[in-house]
């Protein structure tokens, strides 16, 4: 465990080596199963949450190398963008790993997506494969007929008329191509990321970028040895699951777990397979401690655990201390985003100061700036920002993809500004203040007003929306609607509900306002924008 010294004279020395060529299927998993090839790499928990599935490297590789010739055999080449939506099954890491063995960029997407959230990213990106299973097949093939860039369709889980069946090709795979020579500054993958007043932005992560970077994540936030089996709690379309569930994890050696639940999960039996794995680091967001802080946790064996995360927003000093005293770890709050690796992190063995988000890792200077892109002094109230000039670290995303208005707005003064707001006290630690624009985040889901204002405007008794998150002691924040009803309607009974199932029926079902409030008109700026924060004050 380092010293403060110590660690402050590391964040100086400490240096990333990035090669010309890099592949992370390459470099990174074939190059461990082969030097490693029995160490374990996966655990893939039954959706009962009762049984499980081992995998050692030497089979995960052999399964991408599978799978990467069934995608090239269908047609995906390098460059080809792939809309990969599918649940926490190990085939989401046969399909994501085998379009990077192939050079192919893949953009995982949640389950929870409608066929209308399908169309925009699928078009947006100008895809040509998608990947999903038999059950979000529903979503995906209501949304093709509107998607005429799609010419390969890829089903996991089963057959249907139309899909190439991923699970019979491999099991009579052909010849598996040579790795794609990418260099370290070609596309990898994409993330969408909710924004405030427009559709989901692409973000743009290259193959070193990424795929190194997330060493800081693994090594100075979740703390990750080779003998660890880790499990972060997060659905395989969020950024989360890059964090948690894939490439610093297999870059330290770790093995990782998954658990495939459908559904809300069984809280008392998330607790009970950490013993039964022997899971020895552990990171769900705030909603999940706040509500394990409710349970009776001295019913539960933690005594394999050493080490718990958190991020996404502070978690309160009683969830801490509740959670302490039942498995005797303090919980490591950190700090990064979509668009990042870690950023900052209570660093292990470091103290960590409750409500903080920590120090800066290793790799990155973090600073709290003015409008001017000046930093602003200590316990100041500014935006949070990467500082990005003369050389941007390793493990920021390379850009906004075909954006170049954002990308402009998000760059300042030789900074990347996150559009998070927060401050600095004078021993280095940052202090989360919220979201400079107006992204809700509930339950560790970024949801973006607009979406949700767009879905309520396509019912017919609504004339405008505004929505804004409010504060929920289980969710951080839940979504509120403020709706003025079209003329000829009225606040009936049974309107809310109806408006409410509206949305979960257009959009993701996780976006819905589970608030409703009819108003005559909505606070508005001299040039017709809506005044959210006059509405979150209300």
């Amino acid at each position: 465990m380092p010293t403060r010294a110590e660690y402050e004279e590391l964040r100086r020395s400490f240096r990333l080596e990035v090669p010309d060529r890099f592949n992370y299927v390459r470099d990174v998993l074939y190059d461990r199963a082969e030097a490693h090839p029995d160490d374990l790499a996966l655990v893939a928990v039954s959706p009962d949450g009762r049984t499980a599935e081992r995998f050692d490297f030497a089979t995960i590789a052999a399964r991408v190398a599978a799978t990467a010739a069934v995608l090239a055999d269908v047609g995906v080449a390098a460059g080809d963008r792939v809309f990969l939506m599918l649940p926490r099954i190990v085939q989401w890491y046969d399909v994501l790993l085998g379009c990077l063995h192939l050079g192919a960029v893949p953009m995982p997407a949640t389950m929870q997506l409608s066929a209308r959230d399908v169309t925009y990213r699928v078009n947006v990106s100008d895809a040509t494969t998608v990947v999903t299973d038999t059950v979000g097949m529903a979503a995906v093939g209501t949304a093709l007929p509107d998607c005429p860039g799609v010419s390969r369709r890829v089903l996991v889980g089963g057959a249907a008329e139309g899909w190439s069946d991923l699970d019979a090709a491999v099991a009579t795979a052909p010849t598996t191509p040579p790795v794609h020579d990418t260099a370290a500054d070609d596309p990898m993958l994409i993330y969408f990321t909710s924004g405030t007043e427009s559709h989901p932005k692409m973000v743009l992560h290259t193959h070193a970028s990424y795929g190194i970077g997330h060493d800081v994540t693994a090594r100075f936030w979740q703390g990750l040895r080779p003998d660890d089996l880790h499990w972060t709690v997060s659905d395989t379309g969020w950024g989360k699951a890059a964090w948690g569930k894939l490439f610093g994890q297999w870059r330290v050696g770790a093995a990782v777990l998954m658990w495939n639940v459908v559904g809300k999960p069984d809280l008392d039996r998330m607790l009970r397979i950490i013993a039964e794995q022997r899971v020895t680091t552990f990171c769900v967001p705030p909603t999940l401690y706040r509500a394990f802080a409710q349970m009776d946790l001295a019913a539960y064996d933690f005594s394999g655990l050493r080490h718990c995360t958190s991020a996404g927003e502070p978690l309160n000093p009683e969830v801490i201390k509740v959670w302490h005293e039942a498995t005797g770890t303090v919980i490591h709050d950190g700090y990064g985003q979509t668009e990042t690796v870690n950023v900052v992190a209570n660093v292990p063995g470091i103290p960590v100061r409750v409500g903080s988000m920590g120090l800066a890792v290793p790799g990155f200077d973090v600073a709290i700036i003015d409008g001017s892109g000046d930093v602003v002094s200590n316990g100041t109230e500014g935006d949070i920002a990467v500082r990005v000039e003369p050389t941007r670290p390793v493990g920021l995303f390379k850009e906004y993809w075909r954006d170049p208005e954002r990308n402009a707005e998000a760059h300042r003064g030789g900074w990347y500004v996150t559009g998070d707001r927060g401050t600095r006290d004078g021993d280095g630690y940052f202090w989360f203040v919220g979201r400079a624009d107006d992204v809700i985040l509930s339950s560790a889901y970024r949801i973006g007003p607009f979406e949700v204002e767009s879905a309520l405007l396509e019912h017919p008794a609504v004339a405008e929306a505004a929505v804004v998150g409010v504060p929920d002691e289980i969710r951080g924040q839940i979504v509120k609607a403020f709706v003025v009803l079209a003329e000829g309607h009225e606040a009936r009974d049974g309107l809310v509900a109806e408006l409410q199932d509206h949305v979960k029926a257009t959009t993701a079902p996780y976006k819905y306002p589970r608030r409703i409030e009819f108003t005559a008109e909505l606070p508005k700026t001299v040039s017709g924008k809506i005044r959210r924060v006059e509405l979150r004050n209300r």
